[in-house]
């Protein structure tokens, strides 16, 4: 995606300088901007351009591979939420704060469950039992890390962080997959 994205832009910019009567102006200038903002990712975390448009690189992406690391992502093939899908996934085209707190609220639940099985009191909000769940052997270390930084994220989207579109596509690319493995870990405590 990278390279399609830049060599497109760079093929308008030439186009654009191919008449004599152009010279580099404006449209050039942000074409070269377009053509480079891929692969500006490596560097920057976020780059915001005039008119309110935000490109987040790193932090959604980052979770995701640590997640998929720890194992907690599933193949896609029989996720949902009961037929009709997840609440965030049924939002996430109108408003994609509700889809990464919906997200942040599916996944809540599953690992109250999970404590519920395991005989786990009632504890308040993930940030308690997270390591609850870590030292009775229920969540790997990698697995709690995983989550709690997920979450952290998720949170800011709950408080009214600006979340463009993609965040919510990456909810329901990441989401199902995620509440699979805690629903088999909730299957599997009890």
């Amino acid at each position: 995606m990278k390279w399609l994205i830049t060599l497109g832009a760079v093929a308008v910019g030439i186009a654009h300088l191919a008449w004599p009567a152009l010279t580099i102006d404006g449209i050039t200038i942000a074409l070269i901007l377009i053509a480079l903002s891929p692969w500006l990712g490596e560097i920057y975390k976020a780059i915001e351009f005039p008119g309110g448009l935000k490109i987040e690189y790193h932090d959604l992406e980052k979770v995701k591979e640590r997640a998929r690391s720890a194992g907690l992502l599933s193949p896609k093939e029989g996720v949902g939420g009961g037929g009709e899908g997840f609440s965030f996934e049924l939002i996430s085209d109108r408003d994609p704060n509700l889809a990464l707190a919906g997200l942040r609220i599916e996944i809540e639940t599953r690992l109250n469950r999970i404590a519920q099985a395991s005989g786990i009191p009632h504890t308040r909000g993930i940030g308690r039992l997270l390591p609850e769940l870590q030292v009775r052997g229920l969540l790997a270390p990698a697995e709690a890390g995983a989550l709690r930084e997920m979450t952290d994220l998720l949170n800011s989207a709950v408080h009214g962080a600006k979340v463009d579109p993609s965040a919510a596509a990456w909810a329901l690319d990441v989401g199902p997959c995620l509440l699979r493995v805690l629903d088999e870990k909730g299957g599997a405590a009890g």
